[in-house]
């Protein structure tokens, strides 16, 4: 097993960028612009890496490789986006990879993009970039081509020897297991479960009771042998049930309006544990959109509108509307869900607006209302 943290290191202290890794500050899937970016290095390093994985780094300063982290990312559908647009799509992971000097809401992405001997390219356009294009590595640049290229070997012996270099080993799952225990959480009752005799899961959250179900809130979840956090959040809420063999995360989201909210599952995330020293991930949608009076809703969304023109405004906000000003997020994703299409790119618009709030659970609620639109489906 490949401890991912000492890989992305192993990484960034290899060289510069190059053709068979990549780094970001950040991504931005939210914008058919950002997903066009975001293709087009995947289209590349696939194909200037028939024969060995190839990353993207996400969350590290260009100039100073500096890891200064983004935001969890759960989003285990980002392989539909990429099989949407690519012919031979590669398969790509995405993975979160905590570090001890960030804050505990921050991580470093890891996307691995397998190898994949057939060339990928675009089967339709998005943004600027039309149908057909093909993009390799040259050194640390992507660049289109118009004529065939000759694939290149080159990087598989590199690329396997960093790997090797990151094996796990005792003294990290020990190291991790004891950081996560006594340190990062020991005022939450972390708990952990030793899997295969291989595999160690570390979670800790708050039980919180509600209508007589017991839900786990601000929940953290890792993989330790990985160094990967398999799950994290500040506002939804969670139960988890394992066996011998498996270990599953049901996501609950709150929803409502008008001070009433109910939880509703979102997603179910089941690890299968195996013998040989593998597992494997199934996940499952489980939401179904809370469904609300269409003549009410309507009232809703133009009061909303409306409280987003006094922000464009630079308009002073009563207390109650300062109050609503932290629902709007999740207000304009039940009318999204409800059939009002124009309210999700509403709420991407607002983006700004609302990261400039000084109240931070503002921001915050843009940011789970986008990650739970993403879960769903991309808007492709």
């Amino acid at each position: 097993m490949i401890n991912k943290r000492l890989l992305i290191k192993n990484l960034l202290a290899h060289n510069d960028e190059s053709s068979f890794y990549d780094k970001k500050r950040q991504l931005n899937l939210h914008t058919r612009e950002g997903k066009a970016k975001f293709l087009k290095h995947i289209c590349a390093l696939s194909n200037s890496n028939p024969t060995n994985n190839s990353y993207i780094v996400v969350g590290v300063e260009d100039q100073n490789n500096e890891v200064v982290g983004v935001d969890f990312f759960d989003d285990s559908h980002i392989q539909n986006l990429v099989n949407a647009f690519l012919e031979n799509p590669p398969k790509i992971q995405y993975e979160n990879v905590p570090f001890p000097n960030l804050p505990k809401d921050k991580v470093i992405g890891l996307v691995t993009i397998k190898p994949n001997n057939k060339t990928s390219y675009f089967k339709k356009g998005i943004h600027t970039i039309p149908s057909k294009s093909v993009f390799i590595r040259r050194g640390s640049n992507t660049v289109p081509i118009e004529d065939s290229y000759e694939k290149n070997y080159q990087n598989a012996e590199t690329v396997i020897g960093i790997e090797n270099n990151s094996r796990n080993s005792i003294a990290y799952t020990l190291d991790g297991v004891i950081d996560f225990m006594n340190f990062r959480h020991k005022d939450m009752s972390p708990k952990y479960k030793v899997f295969k005799e291989l595999f160690v899961i570390c979670w800790a959250g708050i039980p919180k009771k509600i209508r007589d179900n017991i839900y786990l809130s601000r929940v953290d979840i890792e993989l330790i042998n990985e160094q990967v956090k398999l799950f994290y959040s500040a506002l939804d809420v969670v139960t988890i049930t394992f066996d011998n063999d498996t270990f599953t995360i049901i996501e609950f989201v709150p929803l409502g309006l008008n001070d009433m909210t109910s939880y509703y599952p979102l997603e179910k995330v089941t690890i299968h544990f195996q013998e040989n020293g593998y597992y494997k991930m199934d996940t499952e949608m489980l939401f179904q959109p809370p469904k609300f009076n269409r003549k009410m809703l309507h009232h809703i969304y133009n009061a909303t509108l409306a409280l987003i023109t006094k922000l464009q405004k630079g308009l002073i906000l009563s207390p109650r509307e300062s109050k609503e000003l932290e629902n709007l997020p999740s207000t304009l994703m039940i009318c999204y869900l409800n059939g009002f299409e124009e309210a999700k790119q509403k709420l991407i618009a607002a983006k700004p607006l609302l990261k400039a709030q000084t109240n931070s659970n503002v921001y915050l609620s843009f940011k789970e209302a986008m990650r739970i639109l993403r879960k769903m489906k991309y808007d492709l």
